[in-house]
């Protein structure tokens, strides 16, 4: 008995098994933490009806109303990501920030021009320069506690902290 090897037509691919698909691909939830793995699962057991909602804030060790609150955020999210791409390009916020100072730029050489044409054009037509107000000082306002507070816990957070002075061993 001979036995023939059978062939496969021109550019079909060789015969592999198939590996049964996962939903969402290996993948999902990797970059998750355990414990939103465990109430992701628990949200999608009571959405499918595998559970209730009592037995699933049970099994999370969490109250009904925590569960629900949960449950509304995951849905919210959901729906969130079910809605389509915007259409064309996005802006991110750095290019927003760039744009912003680009413009900042330009608005501030077109006033350098302007006052430069204005100074120009008062002593073309023999102007001279407005004095300075010689009105009386204005009362500083009083600035409120809560402000000069937090002005100081923004100086000590942004000030680097004071190097400890180094301990020599004592001999």
């Amino acid at each position: 008995m001979s036995t023939t090897a059978t062939t496969t037509p021109a550019g079909a691919a060789a015969a592999r098994p198939r590996r049964p698909k996962a939903i969402g691909g290996p993948a999902l939830g990797s970059a998750a933490s355990a414990q939103a793995r465990q109430w992701a699962a628990a949200i999608l057991e009571v959405l499918a009806g595998a559970r209730t909602p009592a037995q699933a804030a049970a099994a999370l060790g969490a109250g009904l109303p925590r569960y629900y609150q949960v449950e509304a955020r995951a849905v919210r999210g959901l729906l969130a990501a079910c809605e389509p791409p915007p259409v064309g390009r996005v802006r991110r916020p750095e290019s927003e920030v760039r744009a912003l100072r680009l413009e900042n730029q330009r608005l501030q050489r077109e006033l350098a021009r302007q006052q430069a044409l204005v100074r120009a054009t008062q002593r073309t037509v023999g102007l001279a320069a407005p004095a300075a107000s010689k009105t009386a000082p204005r009362r500083r306002r009083r600035v409120a506690r809560a402000l000069s507070v937090a002005a100081r816990l923004q100086a000590q957070t942004a000030a680097p902290p004071a190097a400890a002075p180094a301990v020599s061993p004592s001999s």
